[in-house]
């Protein structure tokens, strides 16, 4: 089928689903009839309904609600994680998706569950949703009492998209660029950008029939010093390209940067433009919601100064009025948290969330600026991406991404021009030291080089890519901004 961002027909999408569902054995179960499974899904409570509630809590505009990431092989041990973080306080619960399953290994992914029942401990990095079926997904659903969401970073997940939703999870997280240029390295923004479209045409269908489901684009991509113009504009193309195919409730995400400032602006931006753009090209309908990622780079060891991380992330998080945030655990440095350290990054994180009820940060010239300055060059890329497709934004997407229009720093994706280097100001604030061919005006990027050259005055030490490598591995030493005396 030939990219383009166009709606497609109940026929084209039924016809590709008998391929997609001949892909591995799961996909036989007679419960994946759309018939049946709009059935079960009618029946999940809306305390269950992840659109629901997050619809519910973006009206009410209280608190800022909590998940964290979590997943593990066997079934019973899965069900036991997710209890005991439900216990913990968690608002939502994450299902995280195992790597070979990411990969559709799904082969692999049979044989790491049952070495995980034969050694008594997990054999792989999080659960097997396709391998355990509806039948399991269900299972899942029904052990707990708040909504579930799919959390993976796969270029392909229409079988497990299909899997997770006919299993009542409400919820999948991912886009054609948030799961494939941060993840991936050989396979093509056009290829994944169809493969997003069927879950999005899937969201789409149970819409049709009666049935309202979430899909939450990926914000912080390579969650590594990522430009808020970058990562905003990718979180409302792929908003864009699901709202074309049927979905109606769309979550919008944004990594932490770490200037307090910047963050709200951008989260505030981040809602408006999404807003903004859904309205112009006649998405009228469609309710937008904002997650906020808590810091997704380096952690200190220390679990003290971890969780004081947190809390910090919690704070801006708090302050910039996102929907929904998700949690780290004080074990971040150290490799995949047990149950008590995930359940303590949860609770650390409510309490802030608790305490900061209805308080959300003040206006300020220098939140105006930065929201100007975030808007101005968001619309930079997307004039850009919607030139580069004749006004067709699939198509756009992925010549702006052949041209480096658009380009994610850090990423493995050889179809990800990899040329921008970011870099702080003074203040912290995240910019462009590099620019690569980037779609943004002279106007612009003049203004990125004077806040690097103001940065780089401050220091009394040049211009140069050593300002990103200090930079990289500052927070996990206690600073903000990379200096080479602080590895003194």
């Amino acid at each position: 089928m030939e990219l383009r961002n166009k709606k497609w027909t109940e026929e084209e999408f039924l016809k590709v689903r008998k391929q997609v569902l001949a892909s591995w054995k799961t996909g036989s179960d007679p419960e994946l009839d759309l018939d049946k499974a709009i059935a079960y899904l009618k029946k999940v409570p809306d305390s269950k309904n992840f659109a629901k509630k997050m619809a519910n809590a973006k009206k009410q505009g209280v608190r800022t609600l909590v998940q964290p990431r979590a997943g593990v092989p066997a079934l019973d041990k899965h069900i036991e994680l997710l209890q005991y973080l439900e216990a913990s306080g968690a608002d939502f619960l994450p299902s995280t998706i195992d790597s070979y399953t990411r990969q559709n290994r799904y082969q692999e992914a049979e044989k790491g569950i049952e070495e995980s029942v034969k050694e008594g401990r997990a054999m792989l990095n999080g659960f097997p949703a396709v391998n355990h079926g509806v039948h399991g997904c269900r299972m899942v659903l029904e052990s707990i009492n708040v909504p579930l969401q799919a959390r993976h970073g796969t270029p392909d997940s229409r079988l497990l998209a299909e899997v997770v939703h006919a299993g009542g999870w409400t919820s999948n997280e991912g886009g054609g660029i948030s799961y494939n240029v941060p993840y991936a390295k050989a396979v093509s923004i056009e290829d994944s950008l169809k493969y997003w479209q069927y879950c999005d045409r899937l969201v789409g269908y149970y819409e049709e029939h009666g049935v309202t489901i979430n899909r939450e684009p990926f914000g912080p991509l390579t969650g590594t010093l990522v430009p808020p113009s970058i990562s905003n504009t990718i979180g409302i193309i792929e908003a864009l390209l699901a709202a074309e195919q049927g979905v109606k409730n769309i979550t919008v995400g944004y990594g932490m940067g770490g200037n307090i400032i910047q963050d709200v602006a951008a989260i505030r931006t981040l809602q408006a433009q999404t807003d903004e753009y859904l309205k112009k090209y006649g998405y009228k309908d469609v309710i937008v919601t904002t997650v906020f990622h808590q810091w997704m780079g380096g952690f200190p060891y220390d679990e003290a100064e971890a969780l004081g991380l947190i809390a910090m992330s919690s704070t801006f998080c708090a302050l910039s009025g996102a929907t929904k945030m998700i949690t780290k655990t004080p074990h971040e440095s150290v490799g995949i948290p047990t149950k008590e350290a995930n359940g303590i990054g949860i609770k650390a994180s409510k309490i802030v969330t608790k305490l900061l009820e209805n308080q959300k940060f003040p206006d300020c010239k220098e939140l105006t600026d930065e929201m100007n300055q975030i808007r101005k060059e968001v619309d930079s890329l997307m004039d850009a991406i919607l030139k580069a497709g004749n006004g067709d934004l699939a198509i756009g997407t992925v010549k702006a991404f052949e041209q480096g229009l658009i380009d994610v720093p850090f990423a493995p994706s050889r179809y990800n021009a990899g040329k921008i280097l970011p870099a702080r100001d003074k203040d912290g604030y995240i910019r462009v030291l590099e620019f690569g061919n980037l779609a943004w005006s002279e106007e612009i990027k003049e203004f990125h080089r004077c806040k690097i050259a103001e940065r780089a005055a401050s220091e009394g030490r040049p211009v140069s890519f050593q300002l990103t490598v200090d930079d990289i591995y500052a927070v996990s030493t206690g600073h903000l901004v990379g200096s080479p005396s602080y590895n003194d």
